[in-house]
């Protein structure tokens, strides 16, 4: 009677599992990148042609003259840069309010901002869009930061970090004399900086990316965002051009990936300290 290794095959099992995974995660990535070096003709071919015969890296050139794509960069830069740097200047003191101090009522804020991280945000689009057209901001980049300047996840998870220092430096600062910004400023955050890592860099990821709400707050070319500006290549073709759509697209991803590349070791270090599972 044949016996088998339950271990070697969990092991197998777990190999071929991560594989599949991996396959649906690079794929299309890959794909992306194969188009957009491709020419019309070879988008068009069917089978698909997986690599091109030549690359055409004047794509990427003509996806940039096809619009005010300096325009489109700069303004999500300006748009994903001053969420982030708000949204830090909001969440760094809740999140040590929350961690730190006791005082009537924190655990029932405490409940609201976990309210507010669970409320899908479609929930909430039709009022702030309502709001942004009554104050008369359609024309500006207002109505594309004012939304997301607070961050309920990123005080969850620096809250989470904030109490895993211990009281006794907090104590020993206070009593040579340093303030509550000095507390924070020269212990706080030097010590969470894996979190603060982290949740930028989810927070660039999210609006950098950011399509459905830029779509609807935007009626000019000097407010869209990149993502916005890709998707019109689209539209100004009478039939798509999918070369130069794809190159637009790996325009957009190579951010990420920069900034996904030093950010990388923080992430796992931020969920570790912080406790969460």
């Amino acid at each position: 009677m044949k016996t088998y290794d339950v271990s070697a095959m969990k092991s197998a099992l777990d190999m071929l599992l991560k594989t599949a995974v991996l396959l649906i995660f690079i794929v299309p990535f890959l794909w992306m990148i194969s188009t957009s070096l491709q020419t019309f003709e070879e988008t068009m071919r069917f089978p698909p042609t997986l690599f091109p015969a030549w690359p055409q890296w004047s794509n990427f050139a003509d996806a940039m003259k096809s619009g005010p794509f300096l325009t489109y960069g700069k303004n999500s830069v300006i748009i994903t840069v001053s969420i982030i740097m708000i949204q830090m200047l909001v969440m760094i003191p809740a999140s040590y309010a929350f961690a730190k101090y006791k005082y009537a009522g924190k655990n029932v804020q405490f409940g609201l901002v976990l309210l507010a991280f669970m409320i899908p945000g479609q929930i909430t689009f039709i009022p702030v869009y309502l709001m942004m057209a009554d104050w008369g901001l359609g024309k500006t980049l207002l109505p594309q930061i004012i939304p997301f300047m607070t961050n309920a996840f990123g005080i969850f998870l620096l809250r989470q970090y904030f109490m895993q220092i211990t009281e006794e430096i907090i104590e020993a600062a206070r009593l040579d004399n340093a303030s509550e910004f000095k507390i924070v400023w020269s212990i706080m955050l030097p010590m969470s900086k894996s979190a603060l890592a982290t949740i930028a860099l989810f927070s660039f990821v999210s609006h950098w990316n950011d399509y459905f709400w830029p779509l609807i707050m935007t009626d000019s070319a000097s407010v869209r965002p990149l993502t916005i500006g890709i998707s019109m290549l689209r539209m100004t073709e009478g039939i798509s051009n999918w070369s130069i759509i794809m190159a637009g697209n790996v325009v957009l991803v190579v951010p990420i990936l920069i900034v996904y590349l030093f950010c990388s070791k923080q992430i796992v270090k931020a969920f570790v300290y912080s406790g969460i599972k």
